[in-house]
Parts: C-alpha cells; sequence; structure tokens
C-alpha cells in the first residue's frame, strides 16, 4: 500500500493587489511613529526581500471557509472521488471565517464542518475537523491523513489549506504587505500505485519560540486597543527557520533513504523569496552540495504569503503544468516543507 496525493484542487482569488496599491498607506512603526523613509522605498525593499510584486485578495463577500469550499470541489473532481466515501477532512488555517469589515472571528462550527455542508455529504463517519498549525498547517494534515491510512483508520482523506490574511493584517505594519488569501486542497487516498509518501518530519519549538508570532494591537495607537491583529519579530523568523528548517529537511530525507541528487523539487512554504532561498541553500549545504537550477518553484512573486495554502496551491498549479519553466514528471521525488507560527516545522518526502 502507498499512500499518495490523488487529487488537487485551488482557489486564487481574483482580486489583484499590487505594491503600488500601498502608496497611500500609512506605515508606522510599532511605537505609532511614522517611518523615516517615503512608501516608494518602503515598497522598493520590500520587494527586494520578499520577491513580492503582487498578491491576492478574496472579494468582500467570501470568507476563508467559502474558498475552501471552492478548491476542496475542484479536487475531489480531480481524484474522480466520491465525497460520501472521505473517512476525514481536515482543515488546516489560522483565523478562522473573518468577514469584511468585522474584527470577530467566526469558528463555530468549525470550517471543516462548514465545507462538509456545502460539500452536501451525508456520511457521519466523514469525520470534519480544524487544525490550528501556523503556516505549516496543510502539510501536518497530509502527514495526519496518511497516519489514519496506515494505521487502518482511513481510506480517503481530504486535506485543505485556506486562509484570507487580508481580514487580519494591520494597514499601519508594512509586514501587512506580505499577506495574501487563498485555498489549496487534496485528496490523499490508500493506492497500490508506486511512490507516494516516504517519510516525514514535524517538530514545535515553543520554549523560547512560541511568541515569533503574535496576535498584537494596530501600530496606530488611536485604533481600538480591543482589536488584534497578525504581528511577527521577521528577524527572529528568519534566523529561527535557517537553523531548523534544514535540519528538518535533511532529517526527513534521510529517513526515506532517496539520496539528495534524486530530489527534483522543493515545496517549500512561500513566506519571504530571500528566506526560502537561504533555507535551500543551506539544506544543500549540509549535503557539500551546490543547490541546483528551478529546484525550488516559487509562487509568491504574484500570490504573495497565504499561509497554509502557499503549498498545496503552489502543487496544483505545478501538477497541472500553470507553472512557466516549471513541471513535475512521474517519479520525480518532492520535499514539501513549511515553517511558521507556533514555532512549527514540518516536511514530507513524496514520489510523483
Amino acid at each position: 500500500m502507498n499512500i499518495r496525493i490523488t487529487g488537487s484542487g485551488s482557489y486564487i482569488p481574483t482580486r489583484v493587489v499590487a505594491n503600488i496599491d500601498f502608496a497611500k498607506h500609512q506605515f508606522l512603526d510599532d511605537n505609532g511613529s511614522p517611518l523615516s523613509y517615503s512608501n516608494e522605498v518602503i515598497a522598493q525593499k520590500f520587494r527586494q526581500i520578499t520577491g513580492i510584486d503582487e498578491r491576492r485578495y478574496v472579494e468582500h463577500d467570501l470568507v476563508t471557509s467559502d474558498i475552501a469550499f471552492f478548491a476542496a470541489e475542484r479536487a475531489i473532481e480531480d481524484a474522480k472521488v466520491d465525497p460520501e466515501t472521505l473517512d476525514y477532512i481536515i482543515f488546516a488555517h489560522n483565523f478562522g471565517d473573518v468577514k469584511h469589515n468585522t474584527i470577530q472571528t467566526d469558528l463555530l462550527p468549525s470550517l471543516a464542518a462548514r465545507v462538509k455542508h456545502n460539500l452536501k455529504i451525508k456520511n457521519p463517519k466523514c469525520v470534519a475537523y480544524d487544525i490550528l498549525f501556523g503556516c505549516p498547517g496543510w502539510v501536518e494534515g497530509v502527514i495526519q491523513a496518511q497516519a489514519y491510512i496506515r494505521a487502518g483508520m482511513a481510506k480517503k482523506c481530504l486535506v485543505i489549506g485556506a486562509e484570507t490574511l487580508s481580514r487580519v493584517a494591520d494597514p499601519h505594519d508594512r509586514d501587512s504587505m506580505i499577506y495574501s488569501d487563498g485555498a489549496g486542497a487534496t485528496i490523499i487516498e490508500a493506492t497500490n500505485e508506486e511512490g507516494g509518501i516516504l517519510s516525514h518530519e514535524t517538530a514545535s519549538y515553543t520554549y523560547e519560540e512560541a511568541n515569533f508570532m503574535f496576535y498584537g494591537n494596530s501600530f496606530n495607537k488611536d485604533h481600538d486597543p480591543d482589536v488584534r491583529y497578525i504581528k511577527m519579530y521577521g528577524r527572529k523568523i528568519y534566523e529561527f527557520a535557517l537553523s531548523y528548517v534544514p535540519l528538518a529537511m535533511k532529517e526527513c530525507l534521510e529517513k526515506s533513504g532517496v539520496a539528495i541528487d534524486d530530489v527534483k523539487k522543493i515545496l517549500i512554504h512561500q513566506a519571504n523569496e530571500k528566506m526560502d532561498e537561504a533555507i535551500v541553500n543551506r539544506f544543500y549545504k549540509l549535503f557539500d552540495r551546490p543547490t541546483p537550477e528551478k529546484v525550488m518553484p516559487m509562487s509568491i512573486h504574484t500570490l504573495g504569503n497565504s499561509s497554509v495554502a502557499t503549498v498545496p496551491t503552489l502543487y496544483d498549479m505545478l501538477i497541472k503544468g500553470q507553472m512557466e519553466d516549471q513541471q513535475l514528471n512521474k517519479g520525480d521525488v518532492v520535499i514539501f516543507a513549511s515553517v511558521g507560527a507556533g514555532m512549527n516545522i514540518n516536511a514530507f518526502i513524496y514520489k510523483i
């Protein structure tokens, strides 16, 4: 028995927000003081570091569970499975449904339950639940799904990663330019076909690192102090990621028995182009190898950082031939990896 991704789907919001659209924002520091340089300079430096030219935001009438449903429908259709035969629906997100112009998140019922309801699944033994695991949530959902299958508790699982970070970003914090919205979904199944998930690795660092990302007040001191926004200590996250993500990827690859030279692609969480490049370069240095060209496909340039959605949407685009100069072929070995709030790290090795 091998455990494979048998179908994938994604929802990329239609609303495009370019860097220039932030020109009129009033960016402040954490003390509430205006930054000492112009928005033009801020945007230029932002592009150099993150690689982001534009990002996608959902339309005002949509929430996270809506776009998750769209992606799930497409994955189910792609896999050609009957939704009633799903054993688990595992939904990774971090902020629930946040409606436009509201300050409260909605998590009751769970977003997985909402997706199951919208899919019109009647089977009560299709168990639907949410996981909050930071940006690595979808990767962790896949790891959980394959564990259920290996334990004989399931045959088919739907794993979703969706987020609308535009609803929880502080407009006065320049870090808000990183965030975007999106949804990706996959069907994970037990099959007799060769390949699939070969190994996995997960770790949570919380002793000193738990609050590297957190919910905090707006940098604008005139804003309601009871309203919270996503915040992060970027430098600490960068240093943490470079120290620990390459090691986790190395351990995961060694568990799989696959040689480093046989790795064709690394699908890493689209957090920040410079950080991702540094992680992958350090990973190859652990094997005394140069980083191969085109080993790391990137979608962040046009889609931004949509948290749990970055990896499944990237996979969906690749497997369907929607990325220029990048493709996945039968038999390719791929590393999926992510890092995010918690601080959590995970990876799995997959043979197409």
